[in-house]
């Protein structure tokens, strides 16, 4: 592209350029939360880019728990349990296509939504997907194939939101497979086009092709900030939203594992569903139990002011930060529910004293910048 060679040059310079007021953003933020007063407003954000948008609920129903590991799901009981979220106002669903049946259940969900809910309500449901492809060709008819057989099990003529993933970078064809989604959205079979687990690097490389990606979904938690360091920069720069996974980190940001000692064989709650496991390692490279322990026991001590839940505290603390759009919440579809609790965060505010507590002990974690890498390198080291 002629003009490639001219943005990268401005796009870069106007990051380095902006790079001390962005850093007073991210620390004004630090001692200082919006204020939520659990209204329409607060619920829901609209993510754009260009003349693409989308309006979300700020925590989404996270589907990565019906891909097996969990338990297993009666697909009736799912369903039902997702209405129920919708009901609650929590309508906007994450899944991917390699999530087991994922798409499969909100196809049949939102055929229920056309037959037992009012048009203004279907309004309201949104069903973001990701596709993660093995890394073959990009061609347009690959790519064709894929999305139509996500529109087909999600039965809509149009996808809410295609998240995209790419697993080697040294492999460029990412790119191809951007521009071909970027046409069917001009075909009206996508409705915006976003990104998962791309780095900063690779995400103004897009941004530099002229992909309009409207949001990045990333891992970030209290323990994880990474997404802070470098990442929210260029979104705030650029427009492009962030959203989150691993807020609660599977489950161990909860009362359930408040003062307990996984060193002791069956001394503690089992560690058995692929999130617990996946999201203790990461404790362990920010700093150890001992350390999450002090964070868990600061994180109920902010909570018990509030009269909420320890992952309530979690979730709204990521929501508060700097480019992040909206924050995610596995569902065990029939098996366990949170609503009451989730539906606490949009009334919540956090004070100068709750996140000066909080900083204090996130602040003893290692950089895991440093240790890991940018957003999405754990996925993609040797």
């Amino acid at each position: 592209m002629a003009t490639t060679a001219v943005h990268h040059f401005r796009l870069t310079h106007s990051i380095k350029s902006t790079r001390r007021e962005s850093r007073k953003l991210t620390c004004a933020n630090s001692v200082r939360c919006c204020t939520t007063t659990g209204t329409a407003e607060s619920r829901r954000v609209t993510v754009k880019n260009g003349t693409d948008s989308l309006e979300i609920c700020r925590v989404l129903n996270g589907m990565w728990q019906t891909s097996g590991g969990w338990g297993r799901i009666d697909r009736n009981d799912a369903v039902d349990a997702m209405l129920r979220h919708a009901d609650a106002g929590l309508s906007t669903f994450d899944m991917a296509d390699h999530y087991g049946p994922a798409e499969d259940l909100y196809g049949i969900l939102i055929n229920r939504v056309r037959r037992e809910r009012p048009p203004e309500f279907l309004d309201k449901v949104r069903g973001l997907t990701k596709w993660v492809p093995p890394p073959v060709k990009m061609t347009s008819s690959y790519v064709r194939e894929n999305i139509d057989l996500s529109r087909k099990r999600m039965d809509v003529a149009s996808l809410d939101m295609l998240q995209f993933h790419w697993w080697d970078y040294s492999n460029p064809g990412y790119l191809d497979a951007l521009k071909h989604l970027t046409d069917l959205k001009g075909e009206g079979k996508i409705k915006t086009v976003a990104l998962t687990n791309f780095d900063t690097e690779r995400l103004q490389i897009i941004l530099e092709n002229d992909i309009p990606v409207v949001s990045n979904q990333v891992q970030h938690s209290i323990v994880d900030m990474r997404p802070q360091q470098k990442m929210a920069e260029l979104c705030q720069l650029t427009g492009v939203k962030l959203i989150t996974y691993g807020t609660v980190m599977g489950g161990l940001l909860s009362e359930k594992f408040l003062d307990t000692n996984l060193s002791i064989p069956f001394a503690g709650p089992p560690l058995n569903t692929p999130s617990l496991q996946k999201y203790k390692r990461m404790v362990d490279a920010w700093g150890g139990w001992s350390l999450f322990q002090s964070l868990l026991q600061t994180l109920k001590r902010v909570a018990s002011k509030h009269g909420v839940s320890i992952p309530t505290i979690a979730v709204k603390y990521i929501l508060d930060q700097p480019a992040v759009a909206g924050s995610m919440i596995g569902v065990r579809l029939g098996l366990a529910e949170h609503i009451q609790d989730t539906n606490a965060i949009f009334s919540l505010s956090l004070d100068e004293e709750d996140l000066n507590s909080i900083q204090e002990v996130s602040r003893k974690g290692k950089d895991l910048l440093r240790v890991i890498g940018d957003c999405g390198d754990e996925y993609r080291r040797a």
